[in-house]
């Protein structure tokens, strides 16, 4: 039987992680600053992705500008996909699927005072826990302090970065069970 998707949950609360057994879920956490324009691009695909009914197998979170109070997720999850910008030099919306093996395979946080993605990884590493960890950067050309707007290539960009998250989890969930 088809497994009746249902309304995503967004979530910040420690306690949701241990409700259920995460073993065959997918973790999607989108990372920036909200207030930082582009630089909250991951942010916003979170809040796109909440208004979708997305497979059960799903759980979508808003990661914030990181830190280390989301270590738990990764123990208990097997598989994480993060969505996180980067100035990359590329042009602003241009979106890449990265297999990090090493913390510094990740960008560096792009606000300043952040504790960034990389240092939450750098911090994983050294737990026993080492889920599948997949990496969809979106480029960003400028970061706008005090805006929660995103340049229109950026915005433009989520719609077809969820399409290939779906698509990416689709195919991890197949390959686990």
């Amino acid at each position: 039987m088809a497994n009746i998707a249902k309304p995503p949950v967004a979530v910040s609360s420690d306690a949701f992680f241990f409700e259920k057994d995460k073993t065959n879920s997918v973790l999607i956490m989108g990372v920036g600053n909200y207030l930082m324009g582009d630089e909250g691009v991951g942010v916003h695909l979170i809040q796109e992705m909440a208004g979708r009914i997305l497979p059960d197998y799903l759980d979508i979170l808003d990661g914030g500008t990181g830190g280390l109070l989301l270590l738990n997720c990764f123990e208990a999850y097997k598989t994480v996909i993060f969505v996180d910008a980067t100035m990359d030099g590329k042009k602003a919306g241009t979106i890449n699927l990265i297999r990090p093996k090493f913390a510094s395979d990740f960008p560096t946080a792009l606000s300043v005072h952040d504790v960034g993605l990389k240092d939450m990884i750098e911090a994983v590493y050294l737990t026993n826990s080492h889920p599948d960890i997949h990496l969809f950067t979106i480029s960003v050309e400028e970061i706008t302090p005090m805006t929660i707007a995103l340049s229109p290539k950026v915005a433009a960009s989520i719609p077809l970065a969820i399409d290939q998250i779906l698509n990416l989890a689709s195919k991890l969930t197949t390959v686990h069970h």
